[in-house]
């Protein structure tokens, strides 16, 4: 059935400043789901006929965005959307293992929900996190390096109603919450706000490669007088590869053809 005219009213205005922020209003549909799926936990076809018609589109053309992008769900969330990484490398140490553990300790498969509507279990595709691989996100927060043990115990926990903290990023808050985040209006939470990002594991390869650099320019001989620029010294390509790979890794000679 249509949104009561209270919420509709009140979405409406979400709705109007969300579409101002594009030149085309179109381009404001994404957004528009996920105010809806603040609302009611999923998109349903009373949201999706709701963005058609503040945006001037077909549902048709609303109905076949929102099934395409596994973020909009067809039906309704748990308070904990669980998603359980099951890409190449979450896998391979340990993804797969985990999301069996959860399926059989919570009773559940890929995209149902408890009873008490407290978890919503999913395996999902990678979410860029493959240094602290393997990763379960919980409403779109990381919790890394996780094992079939921890991630079971993370699961009571939330549904006994506590809030562990993610290993990095803003503290949890519920589904619908996180749905009218992505939908562009921000998380003032002082605890969201002080949160921080990346940690070691993801900025180890930025590490080396910067102790590299450094140790090329302490053993690289002087000022080049060539055309040419020192490639130890000069600055990376669009593709930050060495100009001469024979003078910037000394241990790997560029083979010529006789």
């Amino acid at each position: 059935m249509p949104f009561p005219s209270e919420t509709r009213s009140r979405l409406e205005v979400d709705a109007k400043e969300i579409i101002a922020r594009y030149p085309r209003p179109r381009s404001a549909v994404m957004s528009l789901l996920h105010l809806v799926q603040s609302e009611e936990g999923y998109v349903s076809s009373d949201g999706i006929e709701f963005c058609a018609e503040q945006l001037d589109l077909t549902s048709a053309q609303v109905f076949a965005i929102a099934t395409f992008y596994t973020m909009f769900k067809q039906r309704p969330v748990g308070e904990y959307h669980v998603g359980v990484c099951t890409n190449t490398l979450c896998a391979v140490l340990g993804g797969d293992a985990i999301f069996a553990a959860l399926c059989e300790h919570l009773g559940l498969e890929h995209g149902e929900t408890t009873e008490d509507g407290a978890i919503t279990l999913e395996h999902i595709e990678c979410n860029a996190a493959c240094d602290y691989a393997p990763v379960i996100m919980v409403n779109w927060e990381f919790f890394d390096n996780q094992t079939p043990e921890s991630a079971t115990h993370l699961v009571d926990e939330l549904r006994a109603g506590k809030s562990p903290l993610p290993t990095r990023g803003a503290p949890l808050c519920t589904f619908k919450q996180v749905g009218r985040m992505l939908a562009g209006f921000p998380d003032f939470r002082p605890e969201a706000v002080a949160a921080g990002g990346g940690g070691p594991a993801t900025l180890a390869g930025l590490c080396l490669a910067k102790a590299h650099r450094n140790r090329i320019g302490a053993t690289a001989p002087g000022p080049s007088t060539s055309a040419e620029p020192d490639s130890a010294t000069a600055t990376p390509s669009s593709h930050d590869a060495p100009a001469k790979t024979a003078k910037s890794d000394p241990a790997t000679p560029i083979k010529r053809r006789s």
